[in-house]
C-alpha cells in the first residue's frame, strides 16, 4: 500500500502490540500492527500530531476498555481497488461480538463465486480492528487469516464476547 504524502503518521501501544496509524484530512488510512504482514511503507512520511489519528487512538482505547463497540471515524479507503472496497465496505456491516464466514461476505457483496478474492480483500484490508476483520471466519468456523496473527484475532474475537 502507498500511503500518501498528506498523511500523518502516529504510533499506539494497544493491549496486543504496538500499532501504527495513518490519517489525513480525507480520514484514516491505515491502522497496522507494527510488523503485520501487508505492512506500509512509511519511509519520508512525518509522525505528527493529527486529528484523525488522535481520535482514532481515543476511540481505539475505548475499544480496548470494553467502552465502545462501534468506530465513529471518517475513513479513507481509496487506497484499495473497487472491489477491495466493496468488500471492506461490507466488513463495516458485521456487527461487534459477531462472526461470518468469507462466503456470507462474497453473498453480501453479490459475488457468490468469489470467496478466494474475498478472503485476499480481507487479507489486504488497512485498517486493522476498525474495519472488523478479525470477525471474518473459515467457513467451517475457524480461525484462518489475519494479518496482525491468529493470536491477536482470537484476541480480538475473546475482546467482543465481553459485555460492557
Amino acid at each position: 500500500m502507498k500511503i500518501p504524502t498528506t498523511a500523518r503518521l502516529a504510533r499506539w501501544i494497544s493491549p496486543l502490540g504496538p500499532m501504527l496509524l495513518a490519517g489525513h484530512d480525507a480520514g484514516l488510512l491505515g491502522v497496522w500492527f507494527e510488523q503485520q504482514k501487508h505492512y506500509p511503507d512509511i519511509t519520508g512520511l512525518p509522525f505528527s500530531d493529527h486529528p484523525t489519528t488522535t481520535e482514532a487512538q481515543a476511540q481505539l482505547a475505548a475499544y480496548f476498555a470494553g467502552e465502545r463497540t462501534v468506530f465513529a471515524l471518517a475513513l479513507d479507503l481509496s487506497n484499495g481497488t473497487a472491489f477491495q472496497q466493496s468488500v471492506w465496505r461490507a466488513l463495516l456491516e458485521i456487527p461487534c461480538g459477531i462472526t461470518i464466514s468469507y462466503s456470507a461476505v462474497s453473498q453480501q457483496i453479490g459475488k457468490p463465486a468469489a470467496v478466494r478474492a474475498v478472503a485476499a480483500a480481507v487479507g489486504r484490508n488497512p485498517l486493522s480492528i476498525v474495519v472488523p476483520c478479525h470477525r471474518v471466519l473459515g467457513s467451517n468456523g475457524s480461525l484462518t487469516g489475519y494479518a496482525g496473527g491468529l493470536d491477536r484475532k482470537a484476541a480480538l474475537l475473546n475482546l467482543e464476547q465481553r459485555k460492557p
